[in-house]
């Protein structure tokens, strides 16, 4: 028996304000992230110490995720089940 599973993959990031994420989502969905809830876990800390590192994120391939660097990122699922829905 296979097992699938739907990822909410990502199609484009960007920063709307500070620590504020707006994902495009391959559905079509736009959500938006706070980064600010991160700010306590020192995986993290690098972005609350330069805010502008946050700009340099970039779309994993697939759209699985987002990165900044090779220690820094955040899945897909991630950012779509902790983000508001833009209207």
């Amino acid at each position: 028996m296979s097992v699938t599973s739907q990822f909410h993959k990502i199609r484009s990031i960007s920063e709307i304000a500070p620590f504020r994420l707006r994902a495009l989502f391959e559905n079509g969905v736009e959500k938006e992230y706070d980064l600010s809830q991160l700010s306590e876990l020192p995986a993290f800390a690098l972005l609350f110490r330069n805010p502008a590192f946050v700009k340099s994120m970039t779309v994993e391939p697939g759209g699985y995720g987002v990165s900044w660097n090779e220690q820094i990122d955040l899945s897909c699922e991630e950012i779509w089940s902790e983000s508001h829905f833009v209207e």
